[in-house]
């Protein structure tokens, strides 16, 4: 019953993106990566058993929950670098981006599928016996790792594992996405939308209420177009694959993506329905910006080095969310709850149509080239 707890509790889990991530990628470029998704599954198996396990002696306490964040979200972390590293190894490149909409249409249909079976689990049964569920599923999530072969990348460091060589390969990172001006700008341009656009999710339900006067239904219709959104660019992209050019997909639907938020902004009150269907397509360019833009790091970055630069963006980026989160909410009642949307749409938009007019990132995949 407490939002304060709430919030510390999606803070740790938060932590191991920004703070460990860099490093997680580092080891995850020296290890067996069908190795790592499996122990890091199977840790969080454990951790989520131990935790149903006091739940069910009635000996659970808030603290068990931070530090159930705080792990599952580090070993997230390992479990979703290897996998994205593991994708340019098993998938032919052209075909990268069609699998990356398949991931993004399945991402959609869990988003839709999920809470209410959690609302139904709920009502069903004691909340150790849905903990429970977590570790089965953990171990269903495991189980075809054992019969999947997954290549390793030909040039993987075999060097002993010790504090300073993981931050040289740190450093080593770094200096890679520093040496691609076009990755360097992209990068900058997703954390100032993760910056502008994250708080509009945690805004949504004032949106509803305050703007549109609806009530728990009209926020159920919001969030669930969304997600709706997501399964049919995920399909479009499965299907289509986009432009020829990677970064051409990304930056035209990264135009639609900062319209949409713009035209939500300035819905009148009595067009609830019509802001519905912009942040229906909102969902739509999620899939069509992103997984054309890792597809191309997945193909141009050698495979030793993907680990690194994966969690390096991951964290660049998610750090700026909650820096987002802290500014929005006094600007939102200061100025009106639909302010923000404003801000991020018109910004998002200027700096997708502005992306043409620079070379560094309408070349970016011909100028990246994969080190030796």
């Amino acid at each position: 019953g407490s939002a304060a707890v709430l919030a510390t509790m999606a803070i740790f889990g938060m932590i191991p993106q920004v703070v460990l991530g860099p490093f997680i990628g580092a080891l995850v470029d020296r290890w067996n990566r069908r190795r790592v998704m499996i122990a890091a599954d199977g840790l969080i198996a454990l951790i989520t058993l131990w935790l149903a396990v006091m739940f069910f002696l009635g000996r659970a306490e808030i603290w068990f929950l931070y530090v159930t964040a705080l792990v599952r979200g580090t070993l997230g972390i390992f479990h979703w670098t290897a996998m994205q590293a593991s994708t340019s190894l098993m998938v032919p490149k052209e075909h990268l981006s069609r699998v990356a909409g398949m991931n993004q249409t399945l991402q959609g249909i869990l988003n839709i599928a999920a809470p209410p079976l959690g609302a139904l689990l709920v009502g069903l049964l004691p909340l150790y016996g849905i903990t429970f569920i977590d570790v089965g599923t953990a171990i269903i999530a495991i189980l075809p790792l054992f019969f999947v072969r997954i290549p390793q990348p030909e040039n993987a460091s075999t060097e002993l594992v010790t504090p300073r060589a993981v931050l040289r390969d740190v450093r080593e990172g770094l200096r890679y996405i520093a040496s691609w001006p076009g990755v360097m700008m992209v990068l900058a341009m997703a954390a100032m939308i993760n910056f502008l656009l994250s708080p509009t999710g945690a805004l949504t339900p004032l949106l509803v209420t305050r703007h549109f006067n609806g009530g728990v239904w009209h926020l159920s219709a919001v969030e669930s177009s969304y997600s709706i959104g997501v399964i049919i660019g995920g399909l479009l992209l499965s299907i289509w694959g986009g432009y020829k050019k990677r970064i051409v997909t990304s930056m035209v639907f990264l135009v639609v993506m900062g319209v949409s938020s713009l035209a939500i902004g300035l819905m009148p009150s009595w067009l609830f329905w019509a802001a519905i269907g912009f942040n229906l397509l909102s969902g739509v360019t999620n899939p069509l910006v992103n997984g054309p833009l890792f597809a191309m790091l997945q193909d141009r970055i050698s495979p030793e080095m993907q680990g690194r630069v994966f969690t390096l963006t991951a964290s660049f980026s998610g750090m700026m969310a909650p820096l987002g989160m802290a500014l929005a909410a006094p600007v939102a009642d200061r100025l009106g709850i639909q302010v923000w949307w404003q801000i991020g749409g018109i910004v998002t938009l200027a700096m997708a149509l502005g992306s043409f007019m620079i070379p560094a990132i309408t070349a970016m995949e011909e100028l990246g080239v994969k080190p030796e």
